[in-house]
């Protein structure tokens, strides 16, 4: 299921994490070659990325919700 990015926050390793529209956390890694995401290292970049809708496994799964929406 597709779910737009609504917010960011840090995990403790200090990774990005998406805060999608459904309730649930993505990690978005730029970890090349694996991950190609360099728009996660800047602010402007992740900003810029607000509302993109990614592919929420979490949904497809029927799991409980990371958060309250």
């Amino acid at each position: 299921m597709l779910s737009p990015i609504q917010a960011y926050h840090q995990d403790e390793r200090n990774d990005w994490v998406a805060e999608l529209g459904c309730g649930h956390n993505q990690h978005v890694r730029h970890n090349p070659p694996w991950n190609s995401r360099p728009w996660v290292i800047s602010s402007a970049g992740r900003n810029a990325m607000l509302g993109y809708k990614l592919d929420c496994k979490k949904c497809d799964e029927g799991a409980v919700k990371d958060f309250q929406t």
